[in-house]
């Protein structure tokens, strides 16, 4: 033990140690005992221990591993009482002789989808009970939504009012949710393991997938007053870090992780004092974070040098491109323009081309990228996007149709989920049509 300081201190490094070590105790718990609802629940007692007992005893020399031995001491206490029988007794007994490391048992003792035997032969090689954690929160057969949810419950640790708060429901709707994700886990035999290496693709997209949008919507929020939510990105940061260092052979991991460092770093020149959105070409390049922005880029090189490349690494590359540039002005718009097309053969999307078109604006002149809007408008697959007739708009600005730019910029107000960027959009309004523009 290390000498105790003040309450202070102790609430500190009992923070820091939650955010380091909440999911580790968790997902090993979850492979001894198959209950995530014990785990969860044994995991805070040992933490509300913790900062009973680390003020006079000091913090251990290795927190995790006496936060680790006190939950399981608990789930040992708490499955001794609920002992019904002889099977409740055996699986104490068997906690309690446990070494502290996951086993992998299963969450169920049904065989899923058909991996039971392949998928305790992809455990034997798996050194985290968070990766397996993480892939069972992102079965396929749990909806998109209560994967997000029970990633940031279970491994990020997030409370379910503030993942309700993320996500703009009410506290009960999450509990909800939360509940029917774990019922379904244990009732469908999903088990708690790594999927067997035919299946590891299509899982490894998924985890991938939830900690991209978890990263977007904290990067630009769907909806609300507030253009960005700090606590969402640094969550998706975090696990997108703990996922590329536990799958160091995965390039689209690291690829993910490039993109979410050097989007992130871009953050605090996003905003002005009023907490308005700053275009990227106006940004104060000297608040970038540096540190941030090389890290990115080094990550990146390594992923790309495993010559496997995925629509991450592609996003990435443009977000590097964007990083890189001391100004605005020197932004290669043309290398931009060419990566959203090889993106645009990865991942077909109409939102990839409009990007597309943003990117070919710059590079060839407006009228070149309105071209490419009109065609995106034609097929349909936009409609209600506000972004469709904001690029329109900037786009027609840049023409010198002022009228046609007043419109389109009036319809993208129309169609904006936050205030922010409505707000934004009504001073490119103003400018082209008057400040008592509607």
């Amino acid at each position: 033990m290390t000498a105790g300081g003040g309450s202070g201190e102790i609430e500190a490094a009992v923070a820091g140690v939650f955010r380091e070590e909440w999911g580790r105790i968790v997902a090993t718990l979850i492979g001894l005992t198959g209950d995530w609802d014990l785990a969860e629940e044994c995991a805070q007692d040992a933490f509300a221990r913790a900062l009973q007992r680390w003020p006079h005893d000091g913090v251990p020399r290795n927190p995790g591993a006496w936060l680790t031995v006190t939950a399981r001491n608990r789930a040992v206490d708490l499955l001794r009482r609920q002992a019904a029988g002889a099977a409740k007794l055996r699986e104490a007994a068997l906690l309690e002789a446990a070494s502290g490391r996951g086993s992998g048992a299963g969450t169920a003792d049904g065989h899923g989808d058909g991996e039971d035997e392949e998928g305790r032969e992809a455990d034997a090689g798996v050194p985290d009970d968070r990766l397996r954690l993480m892939f069972t929160c992102c079965h396929p057969a749990l909806a998109f939504e209560a994967r997000v949810a029970l990633t940031l419950r279970t491994l990020a640790g997030l409370t379910t009012a503030e993942i309700a708060r993320a996500f703009l429901v009410s506290e009960e709707t999450m509990s909800k949710r939360l509940t029917r994700a774990k019922n379904k886990i244990r009732n469908a035999g999903v088990p708690y393991r790594m999927p067997p290496a035919h299946l590891l693709p299509e899982r490894t997209a998924s985890v991938l997938g939830v900690l991209y949008l978890l990263f977007n919507e904290g990067y630009a929020a769907g909806s609300g007053t507030d253009l960005l939510r700090r606590d969402l990105t640094a969550e998706a940061v975090r696990l997108a870090r703990l996922l590329a260092r536990l799958m160091p052979d995965e390039p689209e991991a690291g690829g993910l992780l490039a993109l979410m460092l050097l989007h992130d770093a871009r953050r605090t020149a996003r905003l002005d004092a009023a907490g308005e959105p700053v275009p990227l070409e106006e940004q104060d390049r000297t608040r970038w974070d540096a540190a941030a922005i090389a890290e990115g880029v080094r990550v990146l090189e390594d992923a790309l040098l495993r010559r496997r490349p995925g629509p991450y690494q592609v996003q990435a590359a443009i977000a590097a491109c964007h990083a890189t540039a001391t100004t605005a002005a020197e932004t290669d718009w043309a290398q931009i323009a060419a990566l959203y097309g090889v993106l645009s053969r990865l991942v077909p999307s109409a939102v990839v081309g409009l990007n597309r078109a943003v990117a070919v604006g710059m590079a060839e002149g407006p009228a070149a990228g309105l071209a490419l809007v009109e065609r995106l408008e034609a097929a349909g697959e936009l409609g209600g996007y506000h972004l469709l007739p904001a690029t329109r708009a900037d786009l027609l600005r840049r023409l010198g149709r002022a009228d046609e730019a007043a419109a389109a910029y009036r319809a993208a107000i129309g169609l904006a989920p936050t205030d922010a960027e409505r707000r934004y959009l009504a001073r490119r309004l103003a400018e082209v049509a008057g400040p008592r523009a509607p």
